[in-house]
């Protein structure tokens, strides 16, 4: 039953956060000034960290059980774009008010996914303010192995995971209040409970030359992942992977749009040396979710675009990029 006092500061850290770990690196977690790990000493420490604010990384009103997902799971996709295995995550949250309803809903959403990747929440802060969460994710690699976006070479070819779009739809669908069916359930899933790809990242650790996840648009982040390589990139847009729910909402060009500069997928972008592509491509098969070759890493000459889109084999001019938050893109 629902408390008919609002829960203070530490009642809420006690009551909606504090659990304990099953994991024995956490040698002393919430309740203390700070926590105390044991960082294995064969692997190196792999730390992201990534805030969600009402109106701009989610609509007013969302399901607070989403937002407690969706604050957990941006930060294990940074992880997982660096083949590394999660471990610990700390909470900042800033509450207009201590509503424990929504807090308890809010918990069971981050809980649930931390659960399920064996994440420990060892520490944070909680204040009063406008709805803004900052989770902090720490994980291990293997010395050596940590992908980058700075890896690719001229001659690699560029895959990506999943369906590229389908989450930027899915917001679409929740803003336009659209009747879509399964269809449109299925968008909106993709929006409200991104899934972060740990598992492909860990898979792609030895085999990748470069990764990053896709957050804000497949087009600008493989910009990203050029500039960091010193490379450039072609970018097959006949090869891009199909959408069953898209077009059932939207039409040609709104689907290439979402497929584009469509942010908050969540899905991984890397590179396969040409000589690893049999190897890799022997494991898709069995790789969850399907993984699509969509172009190939080029030389960068001066004057050139970092990435030229083709279709049909030939170059097309595309009016789009990905999201920026301060040019508004």
């Amino acid at each position: 039953m629902t408390s008919a006092v609002p829960p203070g500061e530490f009642e809420i850290i006690s009551r909606y956060f504090a659990r304990r770990s099953a994991r024995s690196d956490v040698l002393l977690g919430i309740g203390d000034d700070a926590a105390l790990l044991q960082v294995p000493a064969d692997r190196r420490l792999v730390a992201a960290m990534d805030t969600i604010v009402e109106g701009v990384h989610f609509p007013a009103g969302t399901a607070a059980r989403f937002i407690g997902h969706r604050a957990l799971a941006v930060n294990l996709s940074d992880l997982a774009a660096m083949g590394a295995e999660p471990a610990w995550a700390l909470l900042s949250l800033s509450l207009p008010e201590s509503n424990p309803d929504w807090l308890q809903e809010f918990s069971s959403g981050f809980h649930d996914l931390a659960q399920r990747y064996n994440v420990a929440l060892v520490g944070g802060d909680t204040v009063k303010g406008p709805l803004v969460i900052t989770v902090q994710v720490l994980g291990f690699i293997e010395a050596d192995h940590a992908l980058t976006r700075g890896g690719a070479r001229p001659g690699d070819f560029i895959y990506v995971s999943g369906i590229p779009g389908e989450s930027a739809a899915g917001l679409a669908v929740i803003q336009r209040q659209l009747q879509g069916g399964t269809a449109g359930d299925v968008l909106q899933h993709r929006f409200n409970s991104p899934e972060p790809r740990v598992a492909l990242g860990r898979t792609l650790r030895t085999l990748a030359s470069a990764a990053m996840d896709v957050s804000d648009g497949l087009l600008g982040d493989l910009g990203k992942l050029c500039d960091a390589s010193g490379c450039a990139a072609q970018l097959e847009m006949d090869r891009l992977p199909v959408s069953p729910s898209m077009p059932a909402l939207f039409d040609a060009a709104a689907v290439e749009r979402f497929a584009l500069s469509g942010g908050d997928d969540y899905e991984l972008l890397f590179t396969i040396a040409a000589e690893r592509v049999p190897e890799f491509e022997a494991l898709c098969g069995n790789l969850e979710p399907a993984c699509t070759r969509i172009g190939r890493i080029t030389q960068r000459d001066p004057g050139q675009s970092v990435v030229q889109c083709l279709r049909g084999g030939r170059a097309v001019t595309v009016a789009t990029s990905g999201y920026d938050h301060f040019a508004g893109a």
